[in-house]
């Protein structure tokens, strides 16, 4: 069966050589279909990479995320519940201890307060972050230090600005001036350890301070959110399993004022929808093989009015059907093969020709990836155009009489 099969190929290879002209022309519409099918896979799948990096860049993959739920539904409607269950430092320090996989983790709170110094006139408005001491390896720093985890358990009476809102108290850019000095900030009054630097296009004046320092009343007003970060993207689940044990455990019955949420949700959704594109740009595509394929079937019918004697001679010393069809279906699918392989060549220049363009004219760093699945849809297809195109032709020269076919010569 081997040696048939390889015989039968050996002899579609001969052929095509032999009208090589003519199979080019029959297969233009799968060299343009496959070309363009492999430029818009490879098109699509670098653009996947391009969106999963830059939802990296800006947000953590491993990072899970505890937030409070002050709103209820009833029905359709959102109720805000008369009393929820809040984490403050204590609760996150029993939360976070001795968790397995975990990197960083951060309490943090953030609102619209006034600051209040001997030398200002009229408050200052600016944004609080109340947090614990591990954000100081996060901060850029410009002058003095940030607090540090020790101070924020032993509830240290600190404050870090940053140098928008040092700007604003001084009047000037010697920011040092301001350390050491005394702010008063929702009725703590905190001395100021740090000048940290602004961060943004329109940075905005920020303070931060201890997250320990606030009552239970501040705590409850707007409660804080909790962030654990897994070492790795494949601990994600587990730590976020054993998060949720730690709720439950320290918050019995009133578990589900939290929710805990990762942000792979988000490599799930462009991953859907550029699934969504790759199947209708595909089925465009696909429109052009389809002519291609009608093209091969072309070749193969007038190859078998062109060879009928031969078949009927191959019949006649005792060929069989399923040989003659055999023959003309490997015949098929090398030609499809061929068409796909030149089609793939195609392909792969023209996307090297058009990504240098595409990022000079948007000043992007975008790159097509070259993937397996690719290659492979692209082999697929190749061989199921041979196959389904290549059917009739072969049956039909399989049908001949031997007799009949002799005479047409």
């Amino acid at each position: 069966m081997l040696k048939k099969t390889i015989l039968s190929f050996s002899l579609a290879i001969q052929n095509i050589r032999s009208n090589l002209f003519h199979t080019l022309l029959s297969v233009l519409g799968i060299v343009i279909g496959v070309a363009a099918l492999v430029a818009m896979l490879s098109f699509i799948d670098g653009l996947e990479k391009y969106a999963r990096d830059q939802i990296t860049n800006t947000t953590s993959l491993n990072a899970v995320i505890i937030s409070t739920q002050k709103f209820r539904k009833a029905g359709t409607v959102s109720v805000k519940k008369d009393s929820i269950a809040f984490l403050d430092y204590e609760h996150f320090t029993r939360l976070h201890t001795g968790l397995e996989h975990v990197s960083r983790k951060a309490l943090d709170l953030q609102m619209s307060i006034e600051i209040r110094r001997d030398s200002i006139a009229e408050p200052l408005g600016a944004v609080m972050h109340a947090l614990t001491g591990e954000a100081g390896k996060t901060t850029n720093m410009i002058g003095g230090r940030f607090f540090t985890e020790e101070e924020v358990a032993g509830r240290g009476r600190f404050a870090v600005v940053n140098q928008t809102l040092a700007g604003q108290m001084l009047g000037h850019d010697r920011y040092d001036e301001l350390l050491g000095k005394t702010l008063n900030i929702n009725g703590h009054a905190l001395t100021v350890l740090g000048i940290a630097k602004s961060s943004g296009d329109f940075p905005q004046p920020e303070v931060c301070l201890p997250i320990s320092l606030l009552s239970e009343a501040e705590l409850r007003k707007e409660p804080p959110g909790g962030y654990v970060e897994a070492a790795s993207v494949e601990h994600v689940e587990e730590v976020k399993a054993a998060v949720q044990a730690r709720i439950d455990a320290i918050f019995p019955g009133k578990s589900d004022d939290f929710k805990i949420i990762t942000n792979d949700f988000r490599v799930k959704q462009s991953a859907q929808g550029f699934k969504i594109f790759r199947i209708v740009m595909g089925l465009i595509v696909g429109i052009s093989i389809l002519v291609g394929g009608v093209g091969v079937m072309n070749v193969l019918l007038i190859s078998v009015k062109e060879r009928t004697s031969e078949i009927g001679i191959r019949k006649a010393v005792g060929a069989k059907r399923r040989d003659i069809m055999q023959q003309f279906l490997a015949e098929s699918i090398a030609i499809s093969v061929f068409g796909s392989l030149l089609g793939l060549t195609i392909g792969i220049l023209a996307t090297l020709v058009i990504v240098p363009i595409i990022n000079m004219l948007t000043d992007l760093s975008f790159r097509v990836v070259y993937t397996w699945n690719t290659f492979s849809t692209i082999s697929v297809v190749a061989v199921l155009v041979g196959i389904i195109f290549g059917t009739y032709p072969a049956m039909k020269a399989a049908k001949l009489d031997p007799v009949e076919a002799i005479r047409r010569e």
